[in-house]
């Protein structure tokens, strides 16, 4: 597709990966909103990138309408859904938590269900759109302490070719990547520690996979694509 002028909604996109992605997608011509649960940093990455500032949390359905409505009525289309926005919890099973357990999936799945559920119904209808969904290489195996976030992924991927099956059919193309590490606060956030250095991923890397399989011409799509850092040194 071709990005100039396209619409594209970016959720979380605030910070980290998500950011970078819009300001590739603004950087190759497209119109950008982002969406964020923090007000002063989404608006302060609003104003960084040209993007159009909307304060919602992706778990909260009645924030996600507003979106949509808001997005429709700022540009009046949609061409592009980037699901990006997810949060992390990490604990051994045995200390596993449902409050903490129900949250990630509140967001990671239940959350991108929503958005998606969305995009797809402005997409039916008008026969063509694009819904990229972030996910992770933890959606290709386990790891130590990961129940909630890497099950959180394996469902994301899941949902994924389901949506494929059924949207293939109103020419909408839905897309998976999958980050390794990537160099971002969200470890910090989790409380985690992550080795900074400049082996690593970026956001930039991710946002550059992503732009990629948008830009391909409509007839065709890239079903799921992995970035992992070449040659990490942790």
């Amino acid at each position: 597709m071709n990005l100039s002028n396209a619409v594209a909604l970016v959720t979380g996109g605030s910070s980290g990966i998500g950011r970078a992605i819009a300001r590739s997608l603004t950087e190759a011509g497209a119109r950008v909103a982002i969406t964020g649960r923090d007000k002063a940093k989404l608006e302060e990455a609003a104003r960084e990138l040209g993007a159009f500032a909307i304060q919602a949390d992706v778990a909260v359905e009645a924030d996600v309408e507003r979106t949509f409505g808001q997005v429709m009525a700022k540009f009046g289309d949609l061409d592009i859904l980037v699901n990006n926005a997810g949060i992390g919890t990490f604990k051994p099973l045995v200390e596993m938590d449902t409050t903490a357990f129900e949250r990630v999936f509140a967001t990671n799945v239940t959350g991108v269900m929503m958005m998606g559920r969305e995009a797809a119904r402005i997409f039916s209808a008008r026969k063509r759109g694009n819904i990229v969904n972030i996910c992770s290489t933890a959606g290709l195996r386990g790891g130590t302490n990961g129940t909630a976030y890497y099950a959180s992924k394996f469902a994301v991927r899941g949902m994924t070719e389901c949506w494929r099956a059924e949207l293939r059919k109103h020419n909408i193309r839905v897309m998976l990547v999958n980050p390794s590490e990537v160099v971002t606060d969200f470890f910090a956030a989790n409380g985690l520690q992550q080795n900074v250095n400049d082996s690593k991923l970026r956001g930039e890397e991710i946002a550059s996979a992503v732009k990629a399989i948008l830009e391909m011409d409509d007839r065709g799509f890239v079903p799921e694509l992995s970035v992992f850092a070449t040659n990490p040194i942790d």
